[in-house]
């Protein structure tokens, strides 16, 4: 059989990468020198398709010693510093053979530090009692996809999962770090991990994810599209969106399929051009920044995605060099990638309708890039 990461990957050069030499490279730089600074404090794990983290020293290297004055020079460093290979999705995959691309944002919205007659839905800090487990401390019988728990003292049990938080599982605890007025914008910052809120006390402050109860994520939209409500094809979040305002009644009937309740932490705006401090513990950077399966690639490796079809970000097709700098529960596979649009109303209206056929490039560090060439070469 075929080595998993040799299949995953086929040689490509440069030249043959559609808008290559045309992308401004300068920005992907921009992104990759703050991923380059981070890993002196805190290496980033190796994914298993083997673009191990180690070969990436010399390209950090430079990153923090350079400054390259344009795209030109920025485009040098990239073709100096790696090899580009065409990253193969998995069979069956969203794409078909090719990869697939979806979008995320930071959600801006106003909240209230206390609840009031108008602000009534919490998002909340994440509970004392929820715990991170794993196959040391995961009691017989239960589901080994769970990685939090809830402490009993006697033992770790399944956290209390979204239905049961929001009709008050958690009342009383002072977990609420603001308030929102509307539960279907709460709902979106759960799925996007993150949010700016416009404080009615004329603060500006941040929440990113801190934890989760656990169980699996249950897309809002799959759930409207298997019940017929609206077309898998034309769900968006526009359209989940619009089918919300039209349903008021029907809001906690879909959101409380999806039982994974996500728990935040406040943290600040330093840059207000940058987005928030995601799992590879940099801010992302707008456009340039993508979620990939953490699994199976490492934080920092630069990808250039060439999705066509996709013309929303700038009006033209969507052809950039982007740095894996974050990651998601519903991002799997060697050619899969959440794309960072920003934050706020107009970030918004681009990710939510990000739903692509992409083409893959990962470039690899040079000191990987022979041994990835030969074993290639050996499973065809």
């Amino acid at each position: 059989m075929a080595d998993r990461k040799a299949s995953s990957f086929s040689p490509a050069s440069f030249g043959t990468i559609p808008g290559w030499q045309t992308d401004d490279h300068l920005a992907a730089f921009d992104a990759f020198r703050r991923s380059a600074h981070h890993v002196l404090t805190r290496p980033y794990r190796s994914g298993s398709l083997g673009i191990r983290f180690e070969a990436f020293a010399e390209a950090y290297h430079q990153a923090r010693t350079l400054s390259p004055s344009n795209r030109s020079e920025a485009r040098t460093f990239f073709e100096r510093c790696f090899v580009p290979f065409h990253v193969t999705p998995d069979p069956g995959g969203h794409g078909g053979h090719r990869g697939f691309v979806t979008g995320f944002y930071e959600p801006q919205v106003e909240a209230s530090p206390v609840r009031t007659g108008r602000f009534t839905v919490p998002l909340l800090s994440r509970p004392p009692d929820l715990i991170d487990i794993d196959d040391a401390n995961r009691p017989h019988g239960m589901d080994p996809y769970l990685a939090f728990a809830r402490d009993t003292g006697a033992g770790p049990v399944e956290y209390h999962d979204r239905a049961a938080i929001e009709q008050g599982a958690l009342t009383g605890r002072g977990l609420e770090i603001a308030w929102l007025e509307n539960k279907v914008d709460a709902f979106f910052i759960h799925v996007q991990g993150a949010a700016r809120l416009a404080m009615t006390d004329g603060r500006n402050i941040r929440v990113t994810y801190a934890a989760k109860s656990g169980q699996r994520f249950t897309g809002a939209g799959r759930v409207l599209a298997d019940l017929g409500e609206i077309p898998l094809s034309e769900v968006t979040m526009q359209s989940i969106r619009a089918w919300f305002r039209s349903n008021p009644g029907r809001v906690d009937e879909i959101l409380w399929q999806n039982r994974s309740y996500i728990f935040f932490r406040e943290a600040s705006v330093d840059d207000p051009e940058l987005g928030p401090v995601a799992a590879a513990k940099v801010p992302l950077t707008p456009g340039r920044s993508v979620a990939v399966d953490r699994l199976l690639h490492t934080f920092g490796t630069p990808f250039f995605i060439d999705a066509p079809e996709l013309t929303v970000f700038e009006g033209k097709p969507f052809r950039r060099l982007m740095i894996a700098q974050d990651t998601g529960s519903a991002i799997v596979g060697p050619a899969r990638g959440d794309l960072f649009a920003g934050s706020g109303h107009a970030a918004g209206e681009i990710a939510g309708v990000v739903r692509h056929q992409a083409d893959f490039y990962a470039l690899v560090p040079r000191p990987l890039a022979d041994h990835f060439s030969s074993i290639t070469d050996a499973n065809r």
